[in-house]
């Protein structure tokens, strides 16, 4: 074994010596010279100061209006107002407002889900990777079983059965989305399990949660960094579906996907940006997490990087 790549302490310790000081600044010049994700990562960086901020920085109160400003048209229009740059709605609400603070929600949804649900599964997925047999089956077959069922099926029943609003949504959503970090999960482990760092901390007693919690998940962290980042876009679309047929967020909260559920009934009467300026942002913000998480996966994966060189 290289004495430069694994050493062991006293303690049982096993430390890996990598230059991850270099990698990260080989990366930051590499999405320096790559416009596109740049400008994606400037973007969602925007969307989510924007909507943390927007106690501060949204100009009124998204849950109030005045019924004389209903369906003002955005300011470039005729009959808009500088005081309602992109307009109100159906009950003179700002929609700027709305949307900043919106975004909070579906954000906060997104990001709270990648978290309960990646916990779950990593762990799921690291406990059957590191010790396989029963263990390993009875966790998998679960995956499995519940893989069989339509994701967005069981994410509305599970909602009927425990009413709408934003707890339930997360619990919702996080019970259907663990699978998918632990299959991945198990997969990166079943790689490691009999390499030589996992042996050599086995050969010096470390314990077994020791081994998987610090030997194992920082080496498998990478590639499950890009499915974390990714799971997010995907959980923004199923929290602006959910919310859009009505068992997502509740009123008097916002979010992207109530925002166009509420508004879809005045495109009609002309208040078109009611559906578009939401949907535009639900549309940009997992684009851009999608090429970031894109960028993420040829950067972290070895073999990618491999690829994108040839």
């Amino acid at each position: 074994m290289d004495s430069n790549s694994v050493a062991a302490d006293t303690n049982g310790e096993i430390r890996t010596s990598r230059p991850r000081f270099y990698m990260a600044k080989s990366m930051g010049k590499k999405l320096l010279k790559d416009k596109l994700v740049l400008t994606a990562l400037a973007f969602i960086t925007v969307v989510i100061l924007t909507s943390v901020m927007a106690p501060i920085f949204s100009p009124f109160d998204p849950g109030q209006g005045t019924i004389w400003e209903r369906l003002t048209p955005p300011v470039w229009l005729e009959g808009g107002s500088s005081q309602h740059l992109l307009g109100t709605d159906q009950q003179g609400r700002d929609v700027l407002s709305r949307l900043m603070w919106g975004g909070r929600v579906s954000l906060r949804v997104g990001f709270l889900v990648m978290l309960v649900s990646g916990t779950v599964g990593t762990i799921l997925g690291l406990t059957a990777g590191y010790f396989g047999g029963r263990i390993d089956g009875l966790i998998m077959r679960l995956v499995d079983i519940q893989f069989c069922f339509p994701g967005m099926l069981i994410a509305l029943v599970f909602v009927m059965v425990l009413g709408p609003g934003e707890f339930n949504l997360v619990l919702a959503l996080a019970f259907n989305g663990w699978m998918v970090y632990a299959r991945m999960a198990r997969g990166l482990v079943l790689s490691l399990r009999d390499g030589p760092l996992v042996e050599a901390a086995k050969a010096i007693g470390t314990p077994p949660g020791k081994i998987m919690y610090r030997h194992i998940f920082p080496n498998i962290f990478s590639p499950l960094l890009t499915l974390y980042v990714l799971e997010v876009a995907r959980i923004i679309l199923a929290e602006a579906t959910m919310s859009f047929l009505g068992y997502g967020i509740q009123p008097p909260k916002a979010s992207w996907g109530l925002i166009i559920g509420e508004g879809r009934k005045y495109i009609t009467a002309g208040g078109w940006w009611l559906v578009v300026f939401p949907g535009v942002l639900i549309a940009l913000s997992v684009l851009s997490l999608n090429i970031i998480s894109g960028w993420m996966r040829t950067e972290l994966d070895p073999l990618q990087r491999g690829k994108s060189l040839r």
